[in-house]
């Protein structure tokens, strides 16, 4: 593997997106995330397969339907 991966901190955990190499070898979709959580004895992974272009169409039209309220929000700080 020719890359670092670099997780993206959230607030459960960590979050990589996984280079093609790594999902080959794990028979997984490309473009898939692994979701790293902490354990006491640990660390568990959660394997996410990549969003569905039916979902992506569905938060685009969520974000245009309630655009004026996510405004609001996020001057609000929310």
């Amino acid at each position: 593997m020719s890359s670092i991966l670099t997780p993206k901190k959230t607030d459960r955990g960590w979050v990589v997106e996984m280079p093609v190499e790594m999902t080959q070898a794990l028979g997984v979709s490309e473009g898939s995330l692994a979701v790293l959580h902490p354990r006491a004895d640990g660390i568990e992974v959660e394997i996410l397969p990549p969003v569905s272009e039916e979902i992506k169409d569905a938060a685009r039209r969520i974000v245009e339907k309630h655009k004026d309220t996510f405004e609001e929000m996020k001057r609000l700080g929310d």
